[in-house]
């Protein structure tokens, strides 16, 4: 699976994924990775459409990896949704790699009390976009503050070979 993010921290503008049952909240972040911002809701199909779409956004903006929210229980165990969304972010790596041509970083971060974090902010400055976004922003901004205080969790990731012909050797 991953590798010490450390080591291997993407360079370059981050999509943030907030992956529910019905939507998935994506937000960007600049290129120096700085400020993370909504940008979209996607209102989910089937895998293939989701994976599709997706595809679009990384390569409309730019992402060099993607953060994907882990639902983790508040305790920090994993489970079953947590396990769910490992699975679903293994299935879009390999749709990208597909899609793209070459693999795309998966980094999975803390998303716990992320929606009520996009709730408040939300709220407190009216703006306009879908709570799903909100929350991927708070995902990725949290994954950026705890990189630039080298205070960064490891909660591990997806990086595949360029090819599927070098994954199974």
């Amino acid at each position: 699976m991953g590798s010490s993010q450390e080591s291997s921290a993407p360079v370059g503008k981050l999509l943030a994924l907030d992956v529910g049952l019905a939507r998935i909240g994506v937000a960007v972040c600049d290129p120096l990775q700085l400020v993370a911002r909504p940008l979209q809701v996607i209102r989910r199909r089937s895998r293939n459409e989701d994976f599709r779409l997706l595809a679009e956004v990384v390569q409309r903006e730019g992402a060099q990896a993607i953060v994907c929210g882990l639902p983790l229980a508040l305790d920090g165990g994993e489970g079953a949704q947590a396990q769910t969304v490992r699975k679903w972010a293994m299935r879009l790596a390999h749709a990208l790699r597909a899609l793209l041509g070459v693999p795309l970083p998966v980094i999975f971060w803390d998303e716990r009390l992320s929606t009520y974090a996009a709730q408040r902010i939300l709220a407190e400055h009216k703006l306009a976009v879908g709570e799903d976004a909100a929350a991927a922003a708070v995902i990725l901004q949290s994954y950026l503050d705890a990189r630039h205080s080298d205070n960064c969790q490891d909660y591990g990731g997806i990086d595949l070979p360029l090819s599927a012909l070098q994954s199974r050797q």
